[in-house]
């Protein structure tokens, strides 16, 4: 693979190509400023990072700033012995497997319904699906519907609302329609039945986008609050790690009490230490998901958003 700088050098020598005084202004000011961005966005997590793993007295008088110093990790050790701290990191887990994997199946299948020609009504679903978009009960409707449903104080109530998004089905129906009809008309003319053409054909091609809805998916139901606030008010045991976090965001005194009778003395809590570790908890494990993700996700979210 050429270089690209031994490249602009070659055209640069031959006349091809040559860098004004205009392009080399443009690149340092575009690479300036996408520094100072970069910089802006990665600080904030950067700074929080650094003050859980350092000296909590140091931390308290205001002296990490770039450098960690005194570094420990007994904010996290004691975090994470709380029971009640646990529960919660797997009802989160294991919703946004659970919920996230059921959300995939059922926008691509549906993605792929909604693009078959011969489908019973298929105009009529398909805009009912999108409609939902735009129109919104509220809060109250919302609350009652899951009341009657029996999906209040219930780990159903995690899963089931969010199954049919249909934005996903929109990316997936869009995508799908990339497919070239020949590919399934040639299954068809084997013998292949709907099913059988969805999981051997249309899923394993459409992988850069279920990969983008998964990403969608996992995201929502990790940063996930309100349902866990409003539909597990008596039921502690099923709160959301967002949810409780927030518990002990506002009861951070109480909070510092337990982990100080859990923690060696001489690193002493603080509410600003109590705040930025359980920040990094929540952070850390969805912002692990991108870099396994991206390269299916830039694809899949260009492809299926092309034609919508």
């Amino acid at each position: 693979m050429i270089d690209s700088k031994v490249l602009a050098k070659k055209k640069k020598k031959k006349g091809i190509y040559r860098e004004t005084a205009k392009d080399k202004i443009f690149n340092v000011f575009n690479i300036t400023f996408f520094a100072l961005f970069t910089f802006l966005c990665v600080f904030p997590f950067y700074y929080i990072f650094i003050n859980t793993i350092s000296d909590n007295e140091l931390v308290q008088r205001g002296l990490i700033t770039f450098i960690p110093r005194g570094l420990h990790l007994n904010n996290y050790i004691v975090l994470k012995n709380l029971s009640d701290f646990g529960k919660s990191i797997w009802v989160t887990v294991s919703r946004a497997i659970i919920g996230t994997a059921l959300m995939v199946v059922v926008s691509a299948f549906a993605g792929y319904l909604a693009t078959r020609q011969k489908m019973w009504g298929r105009s009529f679903w398909y805009r009912f699906i999108v409609i939902t978009m735009y129109f919104n009960a509220g809060l109250i409707p919302w609350y009652l519907t899951m009341l009657n449903l029996g999906l209040t104080e219930n780990y159903l109530g995690y899963i089931l609302p969010g199954i049919v998004q249909p934005f996903n089905i929109i990316l997936a129906k869009t995508y799908i329609e990339s497919i070239p009809k020949e590919i399934e008309e040639s299954a068809i003319i084997e013998g292949a039945g709907t099913l059988k053409i969805f999981t051997k054909i249309i899923w394993p091609l459409s992988i850069p986008i279920l990969a983008t809805i998964a990403v969608f998916g996992a995201v929502g139901h990790w940063n996930s609050f309100q349902d866990s606030l409003v539909l597990m008010a008596g039921r502690p045991e099923l709160y959301t790690l967002q949810h409780r976090l927030y518990v002990y965001l506002t009861k951070t005194s109480d909070l510092r009490t337990v982990m100080e009778g859990n923690i060696i003395s001489r690193y002493s809590i603080n509410e600003r230490i109590v705040k930025y570790t359980i920040s990094m908890v929540s952070i850390i494990p969805i912002m692990l998901v991108y870099p396994f993700m991206q390269r299916y996700f830039v694809k899949g979210i260009m492809l299926g958003a092309v034609k919508g």
